[in-house]
């Protein structure tokens, strides 16, 4: 290791040391300054700005343009077991000890005013080991994060001795409620008695002359809801067995109420039918049979009822337990806990077909969209695919990220898939059109990460020269090829001067290797009609899907999180073809098309009104 020590005696010797350190840098090949903290950046920055700008292509003027600061390195990546971020605090951790356990950047400030006042050799050479020793303690900082980043395994199998990965960090909850588990018996005993609801119940109704009363008055079984209409249900036309018309009565007559909703103009109603019935036995062979209406309302709950319910949970994303307070509270239904799940499993499976017949649509159609996201189950990992055109949005749940699903539902279509750069949609043969906003996003996070690098920049602003005349065809005609088509020539002419010019950054270079290797991926939308240029479609889809997520919390079923991807894909539907999809639960249609016609010739009839 070579160390080299610049003084100034005085403010006319700085220029000097400055001339002194440029020749250091010279004399080394390709030379990489690495500094801590903001300080060394701001000299830097001073030194040039007071002597002279640097020759552009000269090794000291590459060496302090791309100088790392090692602070923005560590800050937000590495947590070091420090109270801060100061080279000590790390340094220090990683044993690297200071001759002078008390030296501090203060503290040479006054010795530099001392040694100025007395000419004290023991100053100066206390300032120039301070500093000899902060770059001793950077190169220990600087190999320990080389270390790191060369052994550290995936995360998921991290096993570096005290290295942990945030991604396995579990998110502590920020009130801290989690059950303890207590060593003995009896202190387990000693803390389920301190319970909030043990002690209203248990102990303190026993002391509380008010609680006592309250709870007495509570636990008074509840008078049943009166029923806003009662039907007699006719008997039946015929025995169903042998098809006589000799129906009579047969044992006590049966009351069945029926909970469900009644919406009017401006509002919506507790509703409560009570039928009235019979049973009825046939005098020819002896059996019997309720009447028809007791058959339509079989359940307890009411299909309006059930509509609203999955309504709140699936469009508006209220938690399932949150709906069935909601409802008890302001309708007063007395709902057990549950009903909202049960309600969103039985209308699942009511409208699995329809799902299904959206799924197969949009796998044989001429534009399909396609994206996927993670979603937590049970504490385990599954995806979520998203596929939408123009007018519809399925959402298929799958155990792995594989292409497995992909290559079994898109086997057969042959129209234009739009995506991102996922690997596993190239597998799919058909036309395809990358999306452009992700290009476009990664491209611009190079040039962030490169600041100084101008091939890549040369390269970025030619693509993006190349890209915007297209985006402003496409907002004065639209989608159109006829429109589209004249820009076909500027793409051959960009690849042909990407192909020739030869390259020497490395980030360039990749970005070139991205923009050959998808070329037949990329300006797809130029050369058919109504294919966008981006993925705009499954991402709007995705949030749709992200805002529930964050609904159900990661503790719903494989078969709850399918459930409510059947009922969202529906959902989301409507919405794309402006729909409303409490008016399509309500009215008891499982086809979209039919619904929508209908929805359109009520509103024409209204119009000719």
């Amino acid at each position: 290791m070579i160390q080299h020590s610049l003084w100034a005696e005085s403010t006319e010797g700085e220029k000097h040391i400055w001339t002194d350190f440029l020749a250091i840098l010279s004399a080394i090949e390709k030379p990489v300054l690495v500094h801590y903290g903001s300080y060394e950046t701001t000299f830097l920055k001073r030194m040039r700005e007071r002597y002279g700008e640097l020759p552009e292509d000269s090794e000291s003027a590459n060496a302090i343009n791309s100088a790392i600061n090692l602070l923005s390195v560590i800050f937000a990546q590495v947590y070091f077991p420090t109270f801060s971020n100061g080279l000590k605090n790390i340094a220090g951790y990683l044993g690297f000890q200071w001759s002078d356990a008390g030296a501090s950047g203060l503290q040479t400030i006054r010795w530099r005013h001392e040694w100025a006042a007395s000419r004290a050799p023991s100053r100066k050479q206390a300032l120039l080991t301070y500093n000899a020793e902060d770059c001793e303690a950077l190169e220990v900082v600087a190999n320990k994060l080389v270390e790191l980043h060369l052994a550290a395994p995936p995360a998921e199998n991290s096993s570096l001795d005290g290295v942990i990965h945030t991604s396995q960090l579990k998110r502590e909850h920020p009130y801290g409620f989690k059950r303890n588990i207590f060593s003995f018996p009896e202190l387990d005993v000693i803390n389920k008695a301190a319970y909030w609801d043990y002690q209203r119940e248990r102990v303190y109704v026993k002391t509380n002359a008010g609680l006592k009363r309250r709870s007495k008055r509570t636990s008074r079984p509840k008078r049943p809801l009166s029923a806003n209409e009662t039907l007699e249900c006719p008997r039946p036309g015929c025995c169903l067995k042998c098809d006589s018309a000799k129906l009579w009565g047969h044992g006590r007559r049966k009351r069945k109420h029926v909970v469900d909703l009644k919406f009017m103009r401006h509002g919506v109603k507790r509703w409560i039918t009570c039928y009235q019935v019979h049973r009825y036995q046939c005098q020819i062979c002896g059996a019997t049979r309720f009447p028809d209406e007791l058959r339509r309302a079989r359940g307890k709950f009411g299909p309006n009822l059930m509509a609203y319910a999955i309504y709140l949970n699936v469009d508006l994303r209220m938690p399932q337990n949150g709906v069935d307070r909601s409802l008890n509270k302001v309708l007063d239904l007395r709902l057990p806990c549950g009903t909202t799940s049960h309600f969103k499993a039985k209308a699942a499976k009511t409208y699995n077909d329809t799902y299904n017949a959206l799924v197969e649509r949009l796998c044989r159609g001429n534009l399909l969209h396609a994206d996927e996201t993670k979603v937590s189950i049970k504490g385990s990992d599954g995806f979520v695919w998203v596929f939408a055109n123009m007018d519809e949005v399925a959402y298929v749940y799958s155990e792995t990220r594989e292409g497995d699903l992909l290559q079994t539902l898109l086997k057969d279509f042959t129209g234009v898939l739009v995506s991102d750069f996922y690997a596993a949609y190239d597998g799919i043969q058909c036309p395809q059109q990358k999306c452009l906003i992700h290009l476009i996003r990664d491209v611009n996070d190079d040039i962030l990460k490169h600041p100084y690098d101008e091939e890549l920049k040369r390269l970025a602003l030619a693509f993006a020269r190349l890209v915007k005349p297209m985006v402003e065809t496409i907002d004065r005609h639209g989608l159109k090829k006829r429109f589209l088509k004249k820009h076909l020539p500027p793409v051959d002419r960009f690849y042909q001067h990407l192909s020739d010019k030869p390259l020497q950054s490395e980030p360039a270079v990749k970005l070139r290797s991205r923009f050959l290797k998808n070329r037949n991926k990329l300006f797809t939308f130029l050369k058919y009609d109504g294919v966008p240029w981006n993925n705009n479609n499954a991402e709007h889809a995705v949030k749709a899907f992200a805002m529930l997520r964050h609904v159900i919390g990661g503790v719903t079923t494989e078969r709850g999180i399918r459930d409510y991807l059947v009922l969202l894909s529906i959902c989301e539907t409507c919405k794309y073809q402006e729909l409303d999809f409490l008016d399509f639960l309500r009215s008891g249609e499982q086809d979209l098309a039919v619904f929508a016609r209908r929805r359109k010739g009520r509103t024409e009839a209204k119009t000719t009104k």
